[in-house]
C-alpha cells in the first residue's frame, strides 16, 4: 500500500495509507443518460508564455484544454463552457472565451452525442456606470457568436446588470430583451454571492426568497425561451422549493455543489439535472454514479457519489469562488495536465493544508488512476512549499 506524508492542522507532519485506486463502470460517450449532467470544465494554462498574470494577462493551452472536454465526452457527460470553473471573470476574459467556445463548439460536431452549452454574459463590459441599455447590447453581442456557431446559450448573471438594476423589473425588462433573440431555449444561471460576490442582491431584493420570487415571475412571462436554470447558492431546502415552483417544462439544474448527490436522486415530487463544477474533477466517479442510476437505481447511485461530498465540500469551502484552485490542483494530480499553474496564478489561492485536505478526500475515494503519479506530484507540491 501506498503512502505519503502530509501536514495536518495542527502543524505535524502524519503518515497517510493510500487505498489503490477504484475501477470505475462508467457511461460512454454518447450514452442516454437518466439525467442531464454538465460538467464545468476548467482551462488550462500555458505555462511557457511570457505575460504578466497579475496584470490581467491570459495566456491558455487550447490543446490540452480540448482534450480535457475530449475527456468528458469519453465518460458520457456534457459540458458546460466558458463558465466560472473555466476562470470566467476570474482570468477569462471575453475574447479568450470566444477562442474556447469556437473550439468546443466545434469539436462537438465531430463526436456524436456530444452536448455543450456555451456561457453568454457581459464581461466585455465594464460594470462601472454600464446602463440597462448597455448590459442588453453586451449580452446580444454574446448570444449573437455563441448562436452564430449553432451553440446552445447558458445565461450566465451579469455583475453589470446587479449594478445597474434597481428593482425586479429593471431584470425582468433586460431578461425579456435578451431572451427575445434566443434561437433556441437556454439556460439561465443565478450564481450566489458565496460564488461572486458581485452579484450580491440579484434580481433585485437581497432576501433571497424575494429574488426567487421575482426570478419565477420573469420565468413564467418567458417560459418558452427557458429550457432550465441553474442555481448556486449552497442551499438544498432553497432548491427543491424553486424547483417545486418552476414553470411546466422547465428544468432545474443543480449547481449546489454541497448536495448534489440529493438534487439530482430527487424526491417524490421531481429532481433535478446537473450543471456542476464538481463534474470536472470526480468526471469518473459522477459518471459511474449516473450509469448506476440507470441499471441500479437511487441506492446505487448514492452509493457511488455521496462519498464525493466530502471532497467537493473541502473543494467549494469559504471563500467560495476559489474553487477552481483545487479543482486544477486535482487534473495535475490526475495527469490531465503537467503542471499547477493557473490563469491570473490563481494556484496561490489556496494554502498547502487546504491542498493536504483535498489529497487526502481524493485518495480516500480512488479518485486517483496513477497512484503513484499523484503521490509523486503530490510530494513536488509539498516540497515547494518546504515540506520534505
Amino acid at each position: 500500500m501506498a503512502s505519503i506524508r502530509l501536514p495536518t492542522s495542527n502543524g505535524t507532519i502524519e503518515t497517510v495509507e493510500l487505498p489503490e485506486p477504484k475501477p470505475w463502470r462508467t457511461a460512454r460517450a454518447g450514452q442516454a443518460l437518466p439525467r442531464i449532467a454538465l460538467s464545468a470544465g476548467h482551462v488550462v494554462a500555458n505555462p511557457m508564455a511570457d505575460i504578466s498574470p497579475m496584470r490581467g494577462e491570459v495566456a491558455i493551452d487550447f490543446e490540452r484544454t480540448q482534450r480535457f472536454r475530449d475527456h468528458l465526452w469519453d465518460l458520457g457527460l456534457g459540458i458546460a463552457e466558458a463558465m466560472d470553473t473555466a476562470q470566467r471573470g476570474m482570468g477569462l476574459d471575453w475574447e479568450a472565451a470566444k477562442i474556447l467556445i469556437r473550439n468546443t463548439v466545434e469539436s462537438a460536431r465531430r463526436r456524436p452525442g456530444a452536448v455543450v452549452f456555451s456561457g453568454v454574459g457581459t464581461d466585455q463590459l465594464d460594470p462601472a456606470g454600464a446602463t440597462l441599455d448597455d448590459v442588453v447590447r453586451a449580452y446580444l453581442d454574446q448570444l449573437g457568436f455563441v448562436q452564430g456557431l449553432g451553440g446552445r446559450v447558458i445565461l450566465m448573471a451579469s455583475r453589470a446588470l446587479a449594478r445597474a438594476a434597481r428593482s425586479p423589473a429593471d431584470y425582468a425588462d433586460v431578461y425579456r430583451r435578451v431572451l427575445a433573440e434566443a434561437d433556441q431555449p437556454v439556460v439561465l444561471h443565478w450564481l450566489g454571492e458565496m460564488f461572486d460576490p458581485a452579484l450580491a442582491g440579484y434580481w433585485g431584493p437581497h432576501a433571497v426568497p424575494a429574488a426567487m420570487d421575482a426570478c419565477l415571475a420573469m420565468m413564467g412571462e418567458n417560459a418558452a425561451k427557458i429550457d432550465g436554470i441553474k442555481i448556486s447558492l449552497l442551499d438544498k431546502d432553497l432548491e427543491v422549493g424553486m424547483r417545486r415552483r418552476l414553470p411546466r417544462g422547465i428544468k432545474m439544474y443543480t449547481g449546489d455543489d454541497f448536495n448534489y448527490p440529493e438534487m439530482i436522486a430527487g424526491d417524490e415530487v421531481g429532481y433535478s439535472h446537473a450543471l456542476l463544477g464538481i463534474f470536472d474533477p470526480i468526471a469518473p466517479v459522477a459518471s459511474a454514479a449516473l450509469a448506476a442510476l440507470e441499471t441500479g437505481g437511487v441506492r446505487e447511485f448514492r452509493d457511488i457519489l455521496d462519498p464525493t461530498v466530502p471532497l467537493s465540500r473541502e473543494l467549494f469551502r469559504a471563500p467560495t469562488q476559489y474553487y477552481k484552485t483545487g479543482v486544477v490542483f486535482l487534473a495535475y494530480l490526475n495527469g490531465h495536465q503537467d503542471h499547477f499553474v493557473m490563469l491570473g496564478a490563481q494556484q496561490g489561492a489556496r494554502s498547502i493544508l487546504h491542498f493536504a485536505r483535498v489529497f487526502r478526500h481524493a485518495a480516500a475515494i480512488g479518485l486517483f488512476q496513477d497512484l503513484e503519479m499523484a503521490v509523486a506530484r503530490m510530494r513536488t507540491v509539498l516540497a515547494l512549499h518546504g515540506i520534505g
